[in-house]
């Protein structure tokens, strides 16, 4: 019988924990080109490198550093802040845009810093940041990081430095997991369940938390390698930065405590600790389920990850659902109007604080205006008759003084990306035109472009023709078509790495320069193995609706045709009976409700669907040892699962 897979959640996390085969030596990096250096250069004379604020900024109240590593309890290094040290070198190397550069510089600022009174921050410790409020009667963490591990460093690291109080309240902003996976690392359940810890998050945070990756897990977690640049190794022609900060943990344990209180209006004042809060809730922006918080007593305002120091993404390159930029806009004026003329900081749970109001009534107005302009833009082209890739291409740059802002650059989102997600939420990937209604397959197409251009010799020849006027992007289009034709054909992929390797070493955004060098990286080295991950609190968080709804999507609903059959699932601890139909290839179910006469009743507890979903054991093991009860056709069920396919995470991307 076929065994479920591991539920797949944040794809950063994951992704991080990856490591490239060893088959003997792999070619080389390749160094900027001419093109590039030149490129690269000139970004130089385009924006106000000779602003060195927030170079001070990011320092600015620095309690204790922290240089060291992080470790797992197996003693793997999962955080290595020495690894990026090869960013202290002030000038950007040829293979590095300048812009992406100076930020590379700036997130590598790690320790415990003071925000304001009574507020401090761990960064750099992970790819988010951990708040921590001095309460009267105790510590409020913010947003515990991604895994226990950095969790438990950073708290270490501010009680070495600052009286040591229990934490007596944790808060999650959102619902993505390195703002909440490090829970366990900063309280113990025990002690929520208790009472002596509450846990505030905004609504609907546990639904989204679990669901957001499940169904497209696979596809998403391998996409996020990508996005991460997890296989490429940091330095100077390697990896950066993640844009929101360094990258995830290379391991650890992700976990989950669910939120004893849940924020449901649209703005709600609480006094925690003895510290009064109020929440802004912020659904549909970065994430589905999001909050703002401030704090009157210290004229505080946290915007969670709706502000950070930089142009997010409208559409993740990993893949998610595509974001609202009006509502982000509007939500981002509500909260300019309500506190732009009382915050006197302004920190988020990425990058560093804003002090000063009027320097954080521009940086709203700013991030407001850019959003604005990336769906109203978009929507003004898009009803002119242009398509995604059109309007890309004409929107190059946002309009006013917003260009020269650092605040607002591209180094997560970038405009090209973003105009284009506006495109797909409002008209969807089709772009009108007939002749892409039905187009062939990358293989299909490879293999008639390359005969059309005279033959892989003749592809090459105008790929290196392309490469030495600069020309890379044709370059990496050519290539492409190539390596899906000839998959095998090593110079080809070598051709195709050089090209996506300039560009990445041109890309101010850190998510583009990952991509590109992540896809060489493979072209070069090959698709490493990787067996894929799951935490223990998510997968027990995961409701059985969800369980079904990813069974209904491993369903293989081809090998389907003609087993038709009907199942009364129940789960004794739940007291819950679950309707199963397989029909026509299409499993659904219907919760609360039993088949009057079932093929077959299957009945368990949802803490045996948790441990086979945690490999821990499996369908087979589980019927045998009594943990699963099985009346009528018992044959049906192990039918039903060896329908089941087990998705492949390491699954090509750059070649077919």
């Amino acid at each position: 019988m076929n065994r479920l897979p591991l539920l797949a959640f944040l794809a950063f996390a994951i992704a991080a924990g990856a490591h490239a085969a060893d088959d003997g030596p792999a070619p080389a990096s390749r160094p900027a080109s001419e093109f590039t250096a030149s490129r690269n250069a000139a970004v130089l004379n385009e924006l106000p490198f000779a602003d060195r604020a927030d170079y001070e900024a990011a320092r600015r109240g620095l309690v204790a550093p922290f240089e060291g590593q992080v470790r797992s309890a197996d003693g793997k290094v999962i955080w290595n802040t020495g690894a990026y040290d090869f960013l202290r070198q002030d000038k950007a190397p040829d293979s590095v845009n300048p812009s992406l550069w100076r930020l590379a510089q700036l997130n590598a600022n790690a320790g415990i810093f003071k925000v304001t009174d009574r507020v401090y921050q761990a960064r750099g410790m992970d790819l988010a940041n951990m708040t921590i409020i001095e309460g009267d009667a105790g510590l409020i963490v913010i947003d515990p990081l991604t895994v226990a591990e950095s969790a438990r460093a950073a708290i270490d690291l501010y009680y070495q430095n600052r009286p040591r109080k229990p934490v007596v309240a944790v808060i999650y902003t959102h619902s993505h997991a390195d703002h909440f996976g490090g829970v366990r690392g900063v309280v113990d359940e025990a002690d929520v369940k208790a009472g002596k810890v509450k846990i505030y998050a905004p609504a609907g945070f546990m639904a989204h938390a679990i669901s957001e990756n499940v169904f497209a897990g696979t596809a998403m977690l391998r996409r996020g390698q990508y996005q991460g640049g997890a296989l490429v190794p940091p330095n100077a022609r390697g990896h950066v930065d993640t844009g929101l900060g360094k990258t995830a943990p290379r391991g650890g344990v992700m976990t989950l405590i669910a939120p004893t209180r849940l924020i449901e209006k649209a703005f709600e004042r609480h006094v925690i600790a003895g510290i009064e809060i109020e929440f802004q809730l912020t659904p549909d922006t970065e994430a589905p389920s999001e909050m703002n918080l401030y704090l009157p007593r210290q004229r505080a305002l946290c915007m969670a990850e709706n502000a950070t120091r930089m142009m997010h993404n409208i559409l993740t390159p990993r893949g998610a659902l595509v974001r609202d930029a009006k509502a982000w806009s509007k939500y981002l004026d509500d909260s300019l109007v309500r506190y732009g003329d009382k915050a006197e900081v302004l920190f988020a749970q990425h990058s560093w604080p804003t002090w000063g109001g009027e320097a954080i009534r521009t940086l709203l107005a700013d991030q407001r205006d850019m959003y604005a302009f990336i769906n109203d833009r978009t929507l003004h082209l898009m009803n002119q008759g242009l398509t995604a890739t059109e309007i890309s291409e004409a929107i190059q740059r946002l309009p006013g003084e917003l260009d020269k802002k650092w605040h607002t650059r591209g180094y997560y989102g970038s405009l090209s990306f973003n105009v284009r997600a506006v495109y797909q939420r409002y008209l969807g990937f089709y772009d009108g035109n007939p002749a892409n209604l039905d187009p062939l397959s990358p293989t299909e197409s490879g293999k008639r472009h390359v005969e059309a251009l005279g033959g892989a010799g003749k592809v090459l020849e105008q790929m290196d023709a392309a490469m030495k006027k600069g020309d890379y992007r044709w370059a990496a289009q050519l290539g492409n078509h190539l390596v899906f034709a000839e998959p095998g054909n090593q110079a080809a992929r070598n051709a195709q790495a050089d090209a996506l390797e300039q560009l990445g070493y041109q890309s101010e955004a850190a998510t583009w320069r990952n991509m590109y060098l992540e896809g060489a990286q493979e072209l070069r080295h090959g698709v490493p193995d990787f067996p894929g991950w799951a935490t223990e609190d998510v997968v027990k968080a995961a409701t059985p609706d969800m369980f079904f709804d990813l069974m209904a999507v491993r369903l293989d609903s081809d090998k389907a045709q003609g087993h038709d059959m009907t199942l009364n699932w129940t789960f004794d601890d739940l007291h819950k009976p679950f309707a199963l139909t397989l029909r026509n290839g299409v499993l659904t179910h219907r919760a609360g409700a039993r088949h009057a006469r079932a093929d077959v009743s299957v009945r368990m507890s949802k803490a045996t669907l948790d441990r086979i979903s945690l490999r821990q054991t499996d369908f087979r093991s589980a019927i045998e040892r009594g943990e699963i009860r099985l009346e009528g056709e018992a044959g049906k069920f192990g039918e039903l699962l060896g329908l089941l396919s087990t998705f492949k995470l390491m699954f090509n991307v750059v070649t077919p």
